[in-house]
């Protein structure tokens, strides 16, 4: 099950449960749509992979497995 991290991982930007501007890659890098499209070139910096928009769970979902509160952030 996906942990929905609650940021990006980039430039810190709070990313909800429900946000349609988190993206993914496949180990679960979490980043914001502008970060991706902009400076990461569509690249995940930690793994070199390519990004997907983020599912979004459900709020009745959320109630069961609720997201992750846990903040992944990379100093610059």
């Amino acid at each position: 099950m996906l942990e929905l991290r609650p940021n990006c991982e980039r430039c810190d930007r709070d990313l909800p449960p429900e946000s349609p501007d988190a993206r993914i890659c496949t180990y679960e890098c979490t980043f914001c749509a502008g970060c991706v499209e902009g400076p990461l070139g569509g690249v995940c910096p930690n793994c070199g992979g390519n990004f997907d928009r983020r599912p979004v769970r459900p709020a009745d979902a959320l109630l069961r497995d609720p997201a992750s509160t846990v903040r992944v952030h990379a100093e610059a």
